[in-house]
């Protein structure tokens, strides 16, 4: 079953929102590709090119990248695009995606 315009629109805007923050990550954890990885599968799955359970495991391999690195701003950058893959399964982690950004960002705040 093809998702809603409101499913695609709650993924674009995870999408948007994860994105913002995922340069956090990559400052603190050069070469780890899972969150950018999560973020892609999500952007193939709003194109019809990818099945909700690959999304899933692309954003449960985001969160074992958060769960790897001891950078309190990276690990938030990381949930947030785990969860934004997560919407792909269910739009109602959107909520989730914005609250780690907005931790990443303050965190990255904090040390500066």
């Amino acid at each position: 079953m093809a998702p809603t315009p409101e499913h695609l629109l709650a993924a674009e805007e995870a999408l948007a929102a994860a994105n913002e923050v995922l340069p956090i990550f990559e400052k603190f954890v050069p070469g780890e590709d899972r969150p950018q990885k999560a973020l892609q599968a999500l952007a193939a799955w709003t194109n019809g090119e990818m099945s909700v359970s690959e999304v899933r495991r692309a954003a449960f391999d985001a969160h074992e990248a958060a769960r790897n690195t001891d950078n309190l701003a990276a690990r938030y950058a990381a949930r947030a695009c785990g969860q934004a893959a997560s919407v792909a399964h269910v739009a109602s982690h959107l909520p989730h995606v914005h609250r780690y950004a907005e931790k990443a960002r303050a965190e990255v705040k904090r040390k500066h």
